[in-house]
């Protein structure tokens, strides 16, 4: 960890290194970017000698920091999920990084990170943790010395500390289940993730950002200049043309790539121990384990380019994980971009049930439908008014509201597709409800993880008799929406999937 730690820390410091680097050669002082490298590494050093941690049989407790003494100290009882990862780095030294979950599932937690563990001591740790097996209590940590530091743990009484090590001996052996395995083939779906916006935006900014400060005109060397020349040759509309093609070329390599890279080995497992194990990555190795007792349903997610290329992804809907950063980073994700009928598949497998992937459902009616055209063409017809004003009182350009012209049928389209995606249903114990066009999802929510209603009317839903019923649960986004459906329906709905919950609140006709 003494050469991990300086060598993540330096790309993130780099910036402010540069900066001190310029500003000190600007006022004659070469030496200050020597001795701003040198801080960051030392300062990164610091980490492996001020940081301790140690497992007790009720808490898993990490201190660190050097003038500013930190203690995090977590319940087990409390411990969710367990995410190890090797980046590679950590992966040519043979450690990895292990991120504790505490149960909360905003992106406000940061967990417990006990960074430089092997491999072996930190699948053993995850297994203990997750299954609350209490080690022996008389002394260390094993494995635990070539890590951040050395971990002793408290004594917790003989006769107990001997039970517990007879208990866990005499376990029977844990047995896995492959549920899914990366295919090849699935590579072809990585393109229409369009994943690859995000670096290619990264990488531009930067450039651009380098170019403006340096004052260099890129098109007057080498290539560019080559490509510049073209583009002032040929008519506009064909410039334009090749330049889109060209960045939607570049844009689906990168995707393809970052695909590769993200999911390469992906394998999900259910182990007999009740928890589902998720390994993916092939230059960053990541492994993240899943209490099924946590599981609160699954998401079948299609994003429209997905969608079209007849791809979907499953996601969890479980306590503990983090949602709001990617169902990647969060870990929720039970299979990545992959056929329908595999993410369906892999769906009812985590379920134990086909049923509330598969089962047809109810569709919200015409005034639910009207709704949806309404909202998507008032907006086109807003968006064509601008430009029209403007080309009548400021003398805009005609073309201007002939393009916008274009987003009354690509409006009509999206609406239908809206309407389409609508429907709910309740199926073997769980809320099924499925909406969106940009991203359609299908989420079936274990009807004993809702934990309160909210049932919500506009005005204009008032006028037309419909309702958006919203399940709130503790896993995944905490809300789960079925809008615009009649109102009765949805109080019907509510009443079945949770008997008893709403009888305070409704009334009966005579």
């Amino acid at each position: 960890m003494l050469l991990v730690h300086p060598l993540l820390e330096l790309p993130r410091a780099l910036p402010a290194i540069l900066g001190v680097f310029v500003a000190g050669s600007t006022s004659g002082h070469d030496w200050w970017g020597l001795v701003s490298l040198g801080a960051v590494v030392v300062g990164a050093m610091l980490r492996w000698f001020t940081t301790t941690y140690r497992i007790t049989p009720d808490y898993v407790q990490v201190r660190r920091g050097l003038l500013r003494r930190r203690e995090l100290s977590v319940p087990r009882d409390r411990v969710r999920t367990v995410d190890v990862t090797a980046h590679a780095v950590h992966r040519v030294v043979g450690l990895t990084r292990v991120t504790v979950g505490t149960g909360r599932s905003d992106r406000t937690d940061e967990g417990v990170h006990l960074d430089g563990l092997t491999a072996t001591e930190a699948a053993r740790l995850r297994e203990e943790l997750l299954h609350r097996r209490p080690r022996p209590a008389s002394g260390p940590v094993p494995g635990a010395a070539g890590a951040e530091a050395v971990a002793a743990a408290e004594a917790g009484g003989g006769t107990e500390v001997g039970a517990a090590a007879e208990a866990v001996a005499q376990a029977p052996p844990d047995t896995e289940v492959a549920l899914a395995t990366l295919r090849p083939g699935w590579i072809r779906y990585g393109p229409f993730t369009l994943s690859g916006f995000v670096a290619i935006g990264v990488v531009a900014a930067f450039v651009s950002r380098a170019i403006n400060e340096t004052h260099v005109d890129p098109t007057r060397y080498g290539p560019l200049r080559t490509l510049a020349g073209h583009l002032s040759r040929v008519p506009l509309g064909l410039a334009v043309t090749e330049v889109l093609g060209a960045c939607l070329l570049v844009v689906a390599a990168a995707s393809t790539a970052g695909y590769v890279l993200a999911f390469w080995g992906f394998r999900l497992t259910r182990h007999s121990a009740g928890t589902l194990h998720i390994t993916r990555g092939l230059v960053t190795a990541r492994a993240t384990t899943i209490e099924e007792r946590r599981l609160r349903g699954v998401e079948v997610s299609e994003p429209l380019l997905l969608r079209a290329a007849g791809g979907a992804r499953c996601i969890a809907i479980a306590t503990g994980l983090r949602v709001g950063r990617g169902a990647e980073r969060g870990g929720t994700l039970l299979l990545p971009p992959a056929p329908r009928a595999e993410a369906e598949r892999v769906a009812g497998e985590v379920l134990h049930a086909a049923e509330p992937v598969t089962a047809p459902l109810t569709g919200h009616g015409p005034r639910a439908g009207r709704r949806r055209y309404t909202r998507a063409l008032g907006a086109a017809a807003l968006a064509v008014a601008v430009p029209v004003a403007g080309s009548w009182w400021a003398a805009w350009p005609a073309w201007t509201w002939q393009v916008a012209l274009l987003a009354l049928p690509v409006a009509g389209l999206v609406a239908y597709d809206r309407t389409g995606s609508l429907g709910h249903a309740l199926v073997g114990g769980r809320l099924v409800t499925r909406q969106g066009s940009l991203v359609r999802r299908r989420c079936a929510l274990d009807c004993d993880g809702i934990i309160g209603w909210n049932v919500r009317q506009s005005f204009f839903q008032r006028r037309a008799g419909l309702a958006t019923l919203t399940a709130t649960t503790a896993a995944g986004h905490q809300r789960y929406e079925v809008p615009d459906v009649d109102v009765h329906e949805a109080l019907r709905l509510a009443d079945r999937a949770t008997p008893g919950l709403l009888t305070p609140f409704l009334t009966t006709s005579a």
